[in-house]
């Protein structure tokens, strides 16, 4: 067996998941800038820079659906592999 995954090993929800953790990396940081004021002592962010922290959810619920949907995937084949045999 293969360790390495190329492109045309690709499974359905490993897109998906890859831009969840894009989006969950940018909110973690956001969420980090907009804390910092509060030890910093400066002003606090305008509701603009609050929002963006929220993609960190948003980031965990596209890389959830991710994992599910690779999963699915992976029952499919083994399904029609012990069907095959």
């Amino acid at each position: 067996m293969r360790s390495e995954t190329t492109a045309s090993d690709a499974l359905p929800g490993d897109g998906l998941i890859r831009v969840g953790a894009i989006l969950f990396i940018v909110g973690a940081v956001a969420t980090l800038v907009t804390v910092a004021p509060l030890f910093l002592g400066t002003e606090p962010f305008p509701t603009a820079a609050y929002l963006v922290s929220m993609l960190m959810g948003v980031g965990f619920l596209v890389a959830a659906a991710g994992v599910l949907r690779t999963i699915a995937a992976q029952r499919r084949q083994a399904r029609a592999a012990t069907r095959s045999a």
